[in-house]
């Protein structure tokens, strides 16, 4: 209640404690690499959660899907309630929530109870994440000062996925699974609390939710990201997989319908007319697709085939986190000089190397030798690619619609993720299936009788055979990989046209609102 009052009586525009940009940077930098890396936090503890929870296999991937499927579907709902009711707001409800939600989270007592909350913490997330990208246009001066902030946002949340593996690495191995959430509770509770003491609210601008269009566009997302996830494990004439895919499309289609005829729609389709942004919403969707599968298959090859541990697994992704912030912050600097198109180009083409470098993993590859170079080229891209992209995302948009604009752009990156780490696990399962019925084979016609049988009872292949198969699978999919790193390269030379520095959107100085 105090806060709540404290609030009230405050400005509704001005930091208590006056312009302290830095702050305010640290501030929304942390929540976004709180959001982010929590996509990633979970994957090592996996193991330690499904012995303690008692998941089978299958219902074990929903620990993460729970989490990315509300919080891409919701992210668009997120961004338009932060310009309705303010930002700053709307920040903190979100914060809040998600710290809640990794307290409930953390002390779970079963599998249904873990799932819940990560699906809350989805929801504190898509609140959160929106409002704090657009509240860099709400305390920063257009131009430089802006180009800086939006270079460090753009570093935290292209690394927070690096961050999230080597942190899980840490807390499970020295406390437990459990801490890889607790640790979200006293981050929120500092974020909240420091919020508005140095960060500027927005206008709040009139309007309505446009919940039909929230309601289509999440269920959508989910049910095509569902039929993915089902095709990969029950194949593609599943009745539930085409069934969970004739919804998407119906759902989707009704999304643009209504987004068409509401006076106040969710996502102003009139956001696409412009090239350019259109162009790094689909630019930013193959590269996450991309970039997700990256941190799944290079996770899984470095335990399963290197025999890393999960604090060395962590460790294994720090000069990705390292290219991505240096990478980042160069093109921050000089987006005035050359303009977003070079930046955008240069780093599609090394996340392309990168992926085609990946596809050369074998059973003889070292860490060093094949996985270092790779990832490194790919943090190069990613971060190269980050800052240039979201300011042609929010170029030229009014202020009313820069949360929706924002909201987008997570969306685009949560669900493109989402989309392409269900196909290239769907193409990994069918390539490893079809070289495990050549590894059996050859392993039966030098088997002993007493290895056969116990073969046959397990439907386990030993080493080196399994190693086979998992190399196999990982292989075909970063071939996969390459038709979305492919496509991302043609979109940055061919379709975004923007050859010189992005006007930024129209803002007045700190203490104005946006």
């Amino acid at each position: 209640m105090a806060t709540s009052r404290a609030l009230a009586e405050a400005s509704p525009a001005t930091a208590r404690r006056g312009q302290h940009p830095g702050v305010a940077l640290t501030v929304i930098a942390a929540t976004q690499l709180m959001v982010v890396l929590d996509i990633t936090i979970v994957n090592i503890a996996l193991p330690h959660i499904q012995q303690a929870l008692r998941f089978n296999t299958t219902d074990l991937s929903w620990v993460i899907n729970a989490y990315t499927l509300t919080f891409g579907g919701l992210l668009l709902l997120g961004g338009r309630a932060g310009d309705i009711l303010g930002r700053r707001r709307v920040f903190v409800v979100g914060v809040l929530l998600f710290a809640l939600a990794s307290l409930l989270g953390g002390v779970a007592q079963s599998s249904g109870w873990l799932l819940a909350a990560r699906a809350l913490q989805g929801v504190g997330g898509a609140i959160a994440s929106p409002t704090a990208l657009a509240l860099i246009a709400t305390n920063f001066k257009e131009g430089q000062e802006r180009n800086r902030a939006f270079g460090v946002y753009s570093a935290v949340a292209g690394a927070g996925g690096a961050i999230g593996l080597l942190l899980g690495g840490m807390l499970t191995s020295w406390l437990s699974w459990r801490w890889v959430l607790f640790v979200n509770v006293p981050i929120g509770i500092a974020i909240a609390l420091l919020a508005p003491l140095y960060i500027n609210e927005s206008e709040r601008h009139p309007g309505r939710f446009d919940l039909l269009g929230a309601f289509t566009a999440t269920t959508g997302m989910v049910s095509l990201v569902y039929g993915f996830i089902r095709a990969s494990d029950h194949g593609w004439t599943d009745a539930v997989t085409l069934t969970s895919f004739s919804l998407a499309v119906a759902l989707i289609a009704a999304f643009l319908v209504n987004e068409r005829r509401v006076p106040q729609p969710i996502t102003p389709l009139r956001l696409f007319r412009d090239r350019n942004r259109s162009g790094a919403y689909g630019l930013l969707l193959c590269v996450a697709a991309t970039m997700f599968s990256i941190f799944f298959f290079i996770t899984l090859f470095v335990q399963e085939i290197l025999g890393f541990s999960p604090l060395r697994a962590g460790f294994a992704f720090l000069p990705i986190s390292v290219a991505i912030v240096a990478a980042a912050q160069f093109a921050a600097r000089n987006q005035l000089r050359f303009g977003p198109k070079p930046f955008l180009v240069t780093g599609s083409l090394l996340v392309l190397g990168g992926v085609i470098w990946a596809t050369r993993i074998d059973l003889g590859t070292s860490y060093v030798g094949g996985v270092l170079g790779p990832t490194m080229m790919f943090g190069f891209g990613m971060g190269s690619i980050f800052v240039p992209a979201t300011l042609t995302v929010v170029s030229r948009v009014s202020p009313r619609e820069t949360g929706a604009a924002t909201g987008m752009l997570n969306t685009t990156q949560q669900i493109g993720g989402s989309l392409g780490l269900s196909i290239l696990v769907t193409v990994y399962g069918t390539a490893s299936g079809n070289e495990a019925r050549q590894q059996a084979a050859a392993f039966l016609r030098q088997a002993t009788p007493q290895q056969a049988a116990q073969f046959r009872a397990t439907g386990r292949l030993p080493a080196p055979y399994s190693s086979q198969v998992l190399v196999h699978g990982i292989g075909s999919a970063f071939q996969m990989g390459l038709v979305f790193t492919a496509l991302a390269v043609a979109i940055a030379v061919f379709v975004i046209k923007v050859g010189r520095p992005v006007p930024q959107p129209a803002a007045g100085p700190p203490g104005r609102g946006a």
